[in-house]
């Protein structure tokens, strides 16, 4: 979970493609901040968290609507999406075929908790369903955490690389410095997965690859948090930025990431 907030907070003073376009800035600064993608991790988190391991698909499906609706209502300035937003604050609960990335950046939870791939990708894919149930939005998902299942697993990149090319083909034969070129503001599954997954495959450490998710410009906390839910899942989190990032966060906030950690 820490991966996810660090990549987000790390990377929201470049969000809707203000720079950096280089690996040379400076990491924590007073204009980083928390956005959505930490909210909702959080709510997602604590949703899985408060059912058991083998719960069903309707009991772990309500439990993440409650804890969407109940942490975007308890900060609604975090930057939402508009169809977002509106689901959060509807009576109605009913997905809406989005296939935005913001079914990968909250999935990170799932997959920390669960003991088998199986299991991982099939609460992933819960956890998506609720709002994003376009099969670019449940891919999304299912990928992140799934990445994150094998790597906190002890499989190497490469065969975590065969796997994410043989289940969701997304296109990852680009290196960072030839996609950095073409960036853009895109908040899709479709634009941010491959960059997310370049980032962690290319990176040396924890704090590497959030250099390289941020360094791509465009969508950057969000692609970062992606990419940071998968580098802690592989790398782990150095101890001074876990505390970096507590720093930002309010009190609510961390007392789901230590309890979820305990």
């Amino acid at each position: 979970m820490y991966g996810a907030i660090i990549g987000d907070i790390v990377g929201s003073r470049f969000e809707f493609d203000r720079g950096p376009w280089t690996k040379e800035f400076e990491f924590f600064t007073p204009g980083n901040d928390w956005t959505d993608d930490t909210v909702m991790t959080l709510a997602i988190g604590e949703a899985l968290m408060s059912c058991a391991r083998d719960a069903d698909e309707a009991t772990i499906k309500s439990a993440c609507i409650r804890s969407m609706k109940k942490w975007g209502k308890k900060y609604p300035c975090a930057g939402y999406g508009g169809r977002f937003f509106k689901w959060v604050l509807s009576d109605d609960s009913q997905p809406y075929g989005s296939w935005g990335n913001g079914s990968a950046m909250r999935v990170s939870a799932a997959g920390i908790l669960y003991d088998t791939l199986e299991r991982t990708r099939e609460v992933a894919r819960m956890t998506a369903e609720v709002t994003h149930n376009h099969p670019e939005g449940i891919k999304g998902a299912e990928c992140t955490a799934a990445v994150m299942f094998l790597a906190r697993t002890g499989k190497s990149k490469e065969e975590i690389k065969v796997y994410v090319v043989k289940e969701f083909g997304y296109d990852i034969s680009y290196t960072v410095d030839e996609m950095r070129p073409f960036h853009k503001h895109n908040e899709s599954c479709m634009d941010a997965l491959p960059k997310a997954l370049i980032s962690f495959f290319e990176g040396v450490s924890f704090e590497d690859v959030i250099r390289n998710a941020v360094s791509l410009g465009g969508d950057t906390d969000t692609i970062a948090a992606i990419a940071g839910a998968m580098a802690e899942a592989f790398y782990g989190v150095p101890d001074e930025m876990k505390k970096r990032c507590r720093a930002y966060l309010e009190d609510d906030m961390v007392k789901v990431v230590e309890r979820f950690i305990s």
